[in-house]
């Protein structure tokens, strides 16, 4: 299945339209992604599988692969890096990100298939579909949704399942 996700910033769920926010430089072209440039990069990315917080929620209900954050769970963002848009053990020596964050962006996050197959330095790490700040605040390119959006996405995701981000 397609989960359909458009640049005015909504995503087809269980037919209805939910709100969605993009990065805040909005969308580009996945051949155009740019490590840093805070675009949302238009495509189709396979949905690979779920992290969550266990101290602030239950697994949520799913088909896909699931697995609770640890502390020392890392994104590398580091385009010279061999490990760049893979997941790593903190502390890490290169630029990363830090999945257990307190500000609940990352309470449940859907890792999709960008850039990943193999990784291409420089074209974007850690495109995530993932929990909204405030009132759908922008993204640094990621997909984010309301929580209980997510929830019920994930609740009818399956593999094989992919999200895609149209112009």
């Amino acid at each position: 299945m397609d989960w359909i996700v458009s640049a005015s910033g909504t995503l087809e769920l269980a037919g209805e339209r939910v709100r969605a926010a993009l990065g805040r430089s909005g969308i580009c072209a996945a051949n155009l992604k740019q490590e840093g440039d805070g675009a949302t990069p238009t495509g189709r990315y396979r949905l690979r599988r779920v992290l969550f917080r266990a101290d602030r929620m239950p697994a949520p209900k799913t088909a896909l692969p699931c697995r609770e954050i640890r502390a020392d769970d890392g994104w590398c963002d580091a385009p010279a890096d061999p490990a760049y848009n893979r997941p790593v053990r903190l502390p890490y020596p290169a630029s990363h990100e830090t999945l257990l964050r307190e500000d609940g962006l990352y309470d449940l996050v859907l890792v999709l298939g960008h850039n990943d197959d193999p990784p291409v330095p420089g074209a974007g790490s850690a495109i995530f579909l993932h929990c909204k700040r405030g009132d759908y605040e922008p993204t640094q390119g990621c997909v984010a949704l309301d929580v209980a959006d997510v929830k019920r996405l994930l609740s009818l995701a399956k593999p094989g399942d992919d999200l895609v981000i149209e112009p």
